[in-house]
């Protein structure tokens, strides 16, 4: 095992959303133990203020999930400029609940339907292949990490089009891994299973002042810990999956929901 501040050592990295939130810790974490990240957002502004404060470990690149022609163009470039791409992580994702929309599966609409998946899982498809394609070409051992969520294992009764495509992401993972390991490739791919992590994605749901404390006590009472997740805790299981330390570990997923799907919803109060 590497020493502390080593663990990603000469690894080359893509983090797609790295702009805030989980996407952003990733980032950071993967600068500190010894990666070169290339921070890749929509938003370039955004994306550069995070490669600026990283430093000299980190690149800022405009990056839409969605556009082929965006992989194409960002893969190119890494290979050009660092000659290997060794990890990366489809972490960009959007809840379709950004701008109130109705997300159940009686009132979605269609086009509702169809911008989540476009991002959440088309743009997952696309990152997988792009990656394959750039460590086939490089030769290089790689590792491919996709970002589900819990609400990919269970139902989501308002949140449909999130629930369906984290829920897909899952699979494509697994299919990922196995596809590499008979090609022959030695490229890993693992999904993560986030459960309430805060970031800004939570603040359209939170609201403000006394009735934001009481929205987030209420998301949090079914878990046994009691707390949201940091981007930081979610961060730690990335570093490992894109370690050699993870070398055996292929086609899994890590849940990190605070103990909530370990048993029943509500945490049985201890015998007197």
């Amino acid at each position: 095992m590497r020493p502390a501040g080593s663990r990603l050592q000469g690894k080359v990295a893509l983090v797609t959303g790295a702009a805030q939130g989980i996407g952003e810790a990733i980032a950071r974490a993967f600068a500190s133990e010894g990666a070169f990240v290339y921070v890749t957002d929509l938003e370039h502004a955004d994306a550069q203020t995070v490669a600026d404060a990283i430093g000299d470990k980190a690149a800022a690149l405009v990056l839409d999930v969605r556009s082929p022609a965006d992989w194409k163009q960002a893969t190119r470039r890494i290979l050009d400029e660092r000659g290997a791409l060794n990890v990366v992580v489809n972490n960009a994702g959007i809840t379709g609940l950004e701008h109130g929309a109705s997300h159940d599966p009686e009132h979605a609409s269609l086009e509702q339907w169809h911008e989540v998946h476009r991002t959440n899982l088309d743009g997952l498809f696309l990152g997988c292949r792009a990656a394959i394609r750039a460590m086939r070409k490089s030769g290089s051992a790689g590792a491919i990490i996709n970002m589900s969520s819990r609400s990919g294992m269970v139902g989501i009764p308002r949140a449909a089009a999130y629930a369906s495509s984290k829920a897909a992401v899952r699979n494509h993972t697994k299919t990922v891994a196995l596809y590499c390991a008979e090609e022959g490739l030695p490229i890993r791919c693992n999904s993560i299973n986030p459960a309430a992590i805060l970031t800004p994605i939570w603040e359209p749901m939170l609201g403000e002042g006394a009735a934001r404390e009481a929205a987030m006590k209420a998301i949090v009472m079914d878990c046994p810990m009691k707390r949201f997740g940091t981007p930081e805790e979610v961060a730690a299981v990335a570093v490992m999956l894109a370690s050699d330390e993870a070398a055996y570990i292929n086609g899994t997923e890590i849940v990190i929901d605070g103990g909530i799907l370990a048993g029943a919803a509500a945490t049985p109060a201890p015998p007197d």
